[in-house]
């Protein structure tokens, strides 16, 4: 596949990363010089210098050719002219934008991004994906990761095991005997910087990061039993107005009874939040002050999550929450590289912007009939959620009888409205929703599964 990225920040890095280990032919094109220089060296992609909005920019990194663009500079209107351009000039099949501002994500404007308009395939909004995903972890707070697939239905959650877990030091086949009404398939496990696909000889330790696949129902009690049983909070405190802390207000507001401070700085913001949030009380004032911290009632929190645009203020905000009493402290991490100090120094948990928006990419980039992705330990792992189809070699025959790859393993398949845990004599249908975990070697086994076959027609 040829594809064109736009922007060399993070994210344009990040998925041409990935592209280029899939053996996709990739070009990446900005306008610093620096950056180009930077993404060549490292990556096996080529390198175009200038404004992915203009023609001649596209034309040189092979627009005429190209399968897809993938727009995420730092401009909203250069992604979306970039997308324009590619459709009207090179005829070029996807188009993928990133937006931020969210003037034009209002509902009253959603037909701007229709074929007949602006002809852009699939728009992202990071800043409404990254407040979802707070919001989702939040309502579990034991785990460290967590993505819902099949309509919420299907869940795949991660835990990082303490030392009084109850399945330290046990066989994993072991924990099924234990436990053999729970609805989870422990699917991948993560050791330091290691992370495999886990197999039924393998002795968990403390420290070791679980990923599991499991039905909704069934997330708390498994929950409970690796020791991280800890209720959604009623308390919560955000740090930080800015769209991602309306928008994660906004969420906790619809999820019950749950009392929300929100603290933002800039007075003028705040009044603006005020007005758009219901139950939620706002306080204008830094979230590292203390009295402020205080007066939002910090010592009751249950949960303190800080979202500026800042990633120091974010670390520290959950560090200064932590020691005046809240039970946890989340933050908002776009530098990858301040993930682990951020745990080193008390924050429970933290959100990666950047994971969150190319496993949102990734999405529609995975061919075949692939309904959701969402990537583990920095793209060394993705969870796969697919429609099996006719033509699968999974279907009809019993899951012993497969040839899976090494690095692939079913965690769950969603069958006539009821979520169902993967044996040995399972026989997958045409039709079952398939949730999985498979190694980065084997992505691309994995789209050739759930490919449509020219025997599909």
């Amino acid at each position: 596949m040829r594809v064109i990225v736009c922007g060399a920040g993070r994210v344009g890095v990040g998925i041409a990363r990935r592209l280029s280990h899939e053996n996709n032919e990739v070009t990446v094109v900005d306008q610093s010089k620096e950056l180009i220089r930077a993404v060549t060296e490292r990556l096996d992609v080529r390198g175009v210098v200038g404004n992915g909005a203009y023609p001649e920019t596209l034309e040189e990194a092979g627009a005429r050719e190209a399968d897809m663009v993938i727009a995420v500079t730092f401009s909203d209107e250069v992604n979306m002219v970039a997308c324009q351009i590619a459709h009207s000039l090179f005829k070029v099949p996807t188009k993928i934008a990133r937006v931020r501002a969210q003037g034009y994500l209002d509902p009253r404007y959603s037909d701007i991004f229709s074929r007949n308009h602006l002809p852009i395939d699939v728009v992202i909004s990071p800043e409404r994906e990254v407040s979802e995903a707070i919001t989702q972890r939040m309502s579990t707070p034991g785990a460290f990761e967590l993505k819902t697939f099949v309509d919420g239905r299907v869940w795949a959650v991660g835990v990082k095991l303490r030392e009084d877990c109850a399945i330290v030091n046990t066989p994993l086949r072991q924990v099924a005997e234990l436990f053999p009404d729970l609805k989870i398939t422990i699917v991948a496990v993560k050791r330091g910087d290691h992370i495999w696909r886990a197999h039924s000889g393998d002795m968990l330790e403390a420290g070791d990061r679980v990923f599991f696949i499991a039905d909704r129902a069934d997330v708390s009690r498994a929950l409970e039993i690796m020791g991280e049983a800890a209720r959604q909070a009623r308390r919560v405190i955000i740090v930080g107005g800015g769209n991602i802390g309306l928008f994660v207000a906004k969420g906790l507001e619809k999820m019950g009874a749950m009392k929300i401070r929100l603290i933002e700085r800039n007075r003028k913001r705040a009044e603006i939040i005020a007005e758009e949030l219901e139950r939620t009380i706002v306080l204008q004032g830094d979230g590292l002050d203390r009295s402020i911290l205080r007066e939002a009632g910090v010592s009751e929190a249950e949960t303190v999550v800080a979202v500026t645009d800042n990633d120091q203020v974010n670390i520290l905000a959950g560090v200064v929450a932590k020691r005046e009493g809240s039970r946890r402290a989340m933050a908002l991490i776009n530098d990858q590289d301040y993930g682990p100090i951020s745990e080193a120094v008390g924050v429970d948990r933290y959100v990666d912007p950047r994971a969150t928006t190319i496993s949102t990419i990734l999405q529609h980039i995975r061919r075949g009939r692939i309904k959701g992705v969402y990537s583990l330990s920095d793209g060394d792992a993705e969870l796969i959620d697919a429609v099996a189809l006719e033509t699968s070699p999974l279907v009809g025959k019993p899951l012993r009888e497969a040839n899976l790859p090494e690095g692939v393993m079913i965690g769950a398949v969603y069958r006539d409205n009821e979520v169902q845990m993967p044996t040995g004599d399972m026989v997958i249908n045409a039709g079952d929703r398939v949730v999985l975990m498979s190694m980065r070697e084997n992505v691309k086994d994995v789209e050739q599964m759930f490919r449509v076959s020219i025997e599909y027609f």
